[in-house]
């Protein structure tokens, strides 16, 4: 008769980190310089920190966000079009014979 094997237990590990994705928490890894690893723990802690996290987003995103894409449309409606002669001459060439 075949032995039933009985499922193992979640790792420490795996039920941790379960634990911090059901709370919207996510692992990453990062490899910095030695001397830059306690400001991305400073960082990190503060984005963690909810007293910090608005101001700490709002800092981080202004100064390392995406920049933000713009249409043509507003590209031109941002232009400054002062001093500059948008007015054409109304004429309409030579004469042709048909």
């Amino acid at each position: 008769m075949p032995v039933k094997s009985t499922p193992k237990p979640p790792s420490a590990v795996a039920e941790h980190r379960r634990r911090l994705r059901s709370r919207g928490l996510q692992r990453i890894e990062v490899q910095v310089r030695g001397e830059d690893a306690p400001l991305v723990r400073a960082v990190a802690a503060a984005l963690t920190d909810p007293d910090q996290a608005g101001e700490a987003r709002v800092l981080l995103r202004r100064r390392f966000g995406p920049v933000p894409t713009r249409s043509l449309k507003d590209l031109l409606a941002a232009a400054p079009l002062d001093d500059i002669d948008l007015t054409r001459s109304r004429d309409t060439g030579r004469a042709v014979d048909l």
